[in-house]
């Protein structure tokens, strides 16, 4: 079994008003059953505003710290999932599944073999 990492993008800007974030938020919960359930599921998480990042880069022979996020855009990385599928379809139905629950994109990538447990 291959590690895909689904990864939820999301837009900049407030959240959604709670009629429209609580419905998605239970199609998510079923998601992550459903996921669970099928034994696809390896761990999620979701991340805090892009403006709530630290970025650490090194320079010469010193490391810099700024303020986040890395990358400036109209949209920002709001959480992912690391799965088991068998094969880039398996992981592609379950990208299928998190897009109609969260209504938004959802980039699906296999990670490098042996970079999960």
């Amino acid at each position: 079994m291959t590690h895909y990492l689904l990864t939820i993008y999301q837009p900049d800007g407030e959240p959604p008003a709670p009629e429209i974030l609580e419905p998605i938020m239970k199609n998510v919960a079923a998601f992550q059953e459903e996921l669970r359930a099928a034994g696809a599921w390896v761990f999620n998480g979701g991340l805090h505003p892009p403006d709530t990042a630290t970025v650490v880069r090194a320079q010469d022979d010193d490391v810099l710290v700024t303020d986040g996020p890395y990358l400036e855009g109209k949209e920002h990385v709001g959480g992912f999932t690391v799965i088991r599928a068998a094969d880039l379809d398996e992981a592609l139905e379950w990208g299928r599944k998190l897009t109609r629950a969260t209504t938004l994109p959802i980039e699906v990538r296999p990670l490098v073999d042996g970079s999960c447990g």
